[in-house]
């Protein structure tokens, strides 16, 4: 090529080069020739959900996300409320969980959350009758308040005599897998043990957090690479086996155990695995499909509780005047005394009305699940005009929703529990296709209530015993990860409060 030639291409490359610039220099994700958005996301990747919120909003709510040419990463993103409710509700049948979805969360088996069809609606019949159980609410209402009465406040009391700080995320963590497992299985692990010895290492619990990390990072590698530690059994696929090993070891001896206490006509327990084999009958199941549903209700009662419970004591111990209307209901609603919170009932629970709109409000802001995902069957076209492609995964960001302003006002990223409490005194019901944090639909959480009602009966314990303060230059960011963890942990001191605060 001669001088000339050189010079044309050279003006070429120039004239492209300036006019992408023009297109893009605006847009807060551009999509570059080969390398896609590759760059905008890792540039971005220590706050990947406040920076998909505003690329959302540069793009009204929807927009296609690609990634390099040589990785096919294409998907469409949205955070508009009616794509979400048509996506949810409307258009249910046509958005499912997808094979790729299938093969990140392949350690979950058949379970709920992995199944879509006729297989999705078994296990879905089944469980909502399950949580129908008359027996379920009470059996959790005293598993919560033996856990709290046992290990959680004196624990804290504990911390609070010592001064020493406390990280509640971990605190919190312990405290939902004793409470899961014993509502699922009968079992109480002791991840949060009833002395104040050092906090144990239980070897199952740890085993759920190298899953749940190594679930993220299948989202984020190209399959190829997953499949290539798979293959070799390094990296986080070989923490993913070695997990899956402890995990299903741990639960296949409490299926057994299980089983011995039914054969043994033993009325005085409940437990959700046992009340599984009444309702299906023994016959019908085998323990392939006990472990699947078993852990898939471990996966949803874990670290959401935790999770929503973290972020929840963070704002309120941020914000007095919420944390003193709170302190206020409390008084208000129950007995004066000290050991008030230890005749923690439902119906007491339900007319704290205020508190129910600090949690919604946490929620809200905080959703455990950030970011959820589902693959249309069949080409369709969006509420808001866009168009989906046949075997497309679409992902919603519950994060971002949250945040929406045409939802939730001009002060959507403040925390006011106000915004849920009606002029009346009731709680302003939103529908859930905008308050996303329980899902919508046909897959809408089953244990909404009792989520609820945890929190609550945990809020009015430790609200009324103690005051919690994060210490004093401790940062609180959200991780990048499937569950909305706090990066660096929630590290607060504990005082204990005096009646008359």
């Amino acid at each position: 090529m001669d001088l000339h030639g050189y010079a044309v291409a050279v003006a070429i490359l120039l004239f492209f080069s300036i006019h992408l610039w023009r297109h893009n220099r605006n847009n807060p994700l551009p999509n570059w020739p080969i390398i896609g958005m590759s760059v905008g996301f890792l540039c971005n990747l220590s706050n990947i959900y406040d920076f998909l919120t505003k690329v959302l909003k540069y793009h009204g709510g929807t927009f296609m996300i690609q990634g390099p040419w040589f990785t096919n990463i294409k998907f469409v993103m949205t955070s508009d409320p009616m794509n979400v409710h048509h996506i949810t509700s409307k258009n249910f049948s046509n958005y499912g969980k997808g094979s790729e979805f299938h093969e990140m969360f392949e350690i979950l088996g058949d379970g709920i959350f992995n199944s879509d069809s006729k297989k999705w609606k078994f296990h879905r019949d089944i469980l909502h009758s399950l949580f129908k159980n008359n027996n379920l609410e009470s059996f959790n209402q005293q598993i919560i308040q033996k856990k709290l009465e046992t290990s959680l406040i004196p624990f804290l009391s504990h911390a609070s005599k010592q001064g020493t700080q406390v990280d509640l995320q971990d605190i919190f963590q312990r405290f939902s897998f004793d409470n899961i497992c014993s509502m699922v299985l009968g079992f109480d692990p002791n991840c949060l043990p009833n002395n104040f010895t050092e906090l144990p290492e239980v070897a199952y619990e740890k085993a759920f957090n190298k899953m749940e990390s190594a679930i993220y990072y299948r989202h984020v590698f190209p399959r190829s690479l997953c499949k290539l530690q798979k293959w070799f059994q390094i990296g986080h696929e070989k923490d993913l086996s070695e997990s899956q090993v402890i995990i299903d070891q741990f639960l296949y001896e409490c299926i057994d155990q299980t089983k011995y206490n039914s054969n043994q006509a033993d009325e005085s327990n409940f437990d959700m695995l046992k009340a599984l084999m009444e309702e299906t009958g023994n016959e019908q199941i085998d323990d392939k499909f006990l472990r699947d549903t078993a852990l898939n209700l471990l996966f949803a009662g874990r670290d959401t509780i935790s999770a929503g419970l973290s972020w929840f004591f963070w704002l309120v111990s941020t914000h007095p005047l919420v944390e003193a209307k709170i302190l206020e209901e409390i008084r208000d609603t129950f007995v004066t005394k000290q050991e008030s919170w230890l005749n923690l009932g439902v119906d007491e629970l339900k007319k704290m009305v205020y508190l129910h709109g600090a949690i919604c409000e946490t929620l809200r802001l905080f959703p455990p699940v950030p970011v959820d995902h589902k693959c249309a069957i069949k080409s369709d076209i969006l509420p808001s005009g866009y168009t989906i492609h046949p075997n497309t995964m679409v992902l919603y960001s519950l994060y971002a929703m949250g945040r929406n302003e045409e939802t939730w006002g001009k002060d959507c990223l403040e925390f006011k529990p106000e915004r849920w409490v009606s002029e009346k005194g009731s709680n302003i019901y939103i529908p859930s296709y905008k308050f996303i944090a329980f899902n919508a639909g046909p897959r809408s959480c089953l244990g909404r209530n009792i989520s609820f009602i945890q929190m609550k009966m945990v809020a009015v314990a430790m609200l009324w015993n103690f005051k919690v303060e994060v210490v004093e230059d401790h940062h609180v960011s959200p991780t990048v990860s499937i569950i909305l963890h706090m990066k660096h942990g929630l590290k607060v001191k504990i005082t204990k409060r005096c009646v008359s605060e």
